[in-house]
């Protein structure tokens, strides 16, 4: 099996929902289900790492810092701008 640090995220995530379905059907010895759960879990690991980057990627394109507050040299991303705008006009 590859390194889950390898992994794309779809690999990570189809490989972990396979772990889930053969956990829960129960098949398996108590070694093989704790060996598929540590995989299963760095599986996770793997697929979250690439949400959190993926998150990142937005705010930064978003030009927000990810805590959501503004810029703090008082700029306006565009999504702003027309945010501000519709709730003035009653949108």
């Amino acid at each position: 099996m590859p390194d889950p640090a390898t992994l794309g995220y779809e690999q990570a995530r189809d490989e972990l929902v396979s772990i889930v379905a053969r956990l829960e059907s129960g098949a398996g010895t108590l070694e093989e289900s704790l060996a598929l759960w540590e995989r299963g879990e760095a599986l996770a690991a793997r697929c979250q790492q690439w949400l959190d980057g993926a998150r990142a990627r937005l705010t930064a394109a978003r030009g927000r810092p990810e805590d959501g507050s503004t810029p703090a040299d008082g700029a306006v991303a565009e999504g702003d701008v027309a945010a501000d705008a519709g709730e003035r006009d009653g949108l």
